[in-house]
């Protein structure tokens, strides 16, 4: 069931701006101590509190070494339909800021049965990658990184790839020079040890995995992971909630978390509201949800058993939830 985290406070000691779009924000604990141990891939949860009593919280991969807990590092990207943590982040947040972050939780991990690990970064996905370099270098292992973004002054950490021990390794796709990634010649001479992962923007992981489809590569060899809600989408559907014996409609465009925080129905921990923390896990008594989470394995989800209410909904025409 849901996943339980401890809260930490920390300050905020580096604030750096990357790309127009794009900041670095360094954090260590308020009471001095190391932060909890991660690896590669891992995220957090960033809660914020701004003069005007709102709360926003969102959640950030750490791009740090792992190596190196006395400080984390996360990237954040100025979203423009931010639902205001980027926008937040970006215009509240400065050296000295006292934020609220959560131990760390790993949906995007290596996987320790890869021969070589194929990594494919769009935009601020490549945060992620940035962590898991630090680790594929000191494991010794086999990787490479293919890095697309739009244009020169939107390449994140370039500089810093290009100058450190991984440059040999990388290569860069910049949609305005003509530089364009070919998945289908970058897939097809996968090696049959190899795992690919990728990390950015929705039309790149799509178009990873249908093509990873198309050339017959298992899906156990494809990873993914996007830090961005999918959008609410599918006709309105009657959630009823077992213990109370409340029915709520849920509209279309609205998710079962704003339904029930709208009608004040339950009390429904979320952290995320993005379908990673896995706070707000509910049971399914009745019906079949449909899920848009990254949370839950593809076993988990076939099961039907629990879901995600801030981003998952009904398959069927009535759902009854253990609230």
């Amino acid at each position: 069931m849901a996943n339980s985290y401890e809260m930490i406070a920390a300050r905020v000691t580096g604030v750096e701006q990357i790309t127009p779009l794009i900041k670095r924000f360094t954090l260590v604990r308020q009471d001095g101590q190391a932060l909890p141990g991660f690896t590669g891939g891992s995220h957090i949860i960033v809660q914020m509190q701004g003069a005007d009593g709102r709360r926003f919280s969102n959640a950030y991969s750490l791009m740090s070494d792992p190596a190196d807990t006395r400080e984390y590092q996360i990237g954040v990207r100025l979203e423009e339909q931010s639902k205001g943590g980027s926008a937040f982040m970006h215009g509240e947040v400065q050296v000295g800021s006292e934020l609220t972050i959560s131990t760390p939780n790993n949906l995007f991990a290596l996987d320790p049965a890869a021969g070589k690990h194929v990594l494919i970064a769009g935009g601020i996905g490549i945060t992620p990658f940035l962590a898991q370099l630090h680790e594929l270098r000191a494991q010794g292992t086999d990787y490479e990184l293919h890095y697309a973004f739009r244009a020169p002054e939107h390449g994140a950490f370039q500089d810093e790839l290009n100058a450190g021990p991984h440059a040999a390794r990388t290569q860069f796709y910049i949609d305005s020079l003509e530089r364009k990634l070919d998945l289908a010649g970058l897939l097809g001479n996968l090696a049959a040890d190899a795992h690919v992962y990728v990390c950015g923007p929705k039309p790149l992981i799509d178009a990873v995995i249908a093509t990873a489809k198309l050339l017959g590569i298992a899906d156990r060899r494809v990873h993914w992971e996007q830090f961005a809600a999918t959008p609410a989408s599918g006709g309105a559907f009657t959630v009823v909630l077992a213990k109370s014996g409340r029915e709520l409609r849920v509209e279309e465009g609205m998710s079962i978390l704003q339904a029930i925080e709208k009608t004040n129905a339950a009390q429904v921990e979320c952290l995320c509201r993005e379908g990673v923390c896995g706070t707000c896990e509910t049971r399914i008594l009745e019906g079949e949800a449909e899920h848009f989470d990254q949370y839950l394995s593809d076993e988990e989800k076939a099961a039907q058993q629990t879901m995600m209410l801030c981003v998952s909904r009904a398959r069927s025409e009535r759902l009854v939830l253990d609230l």
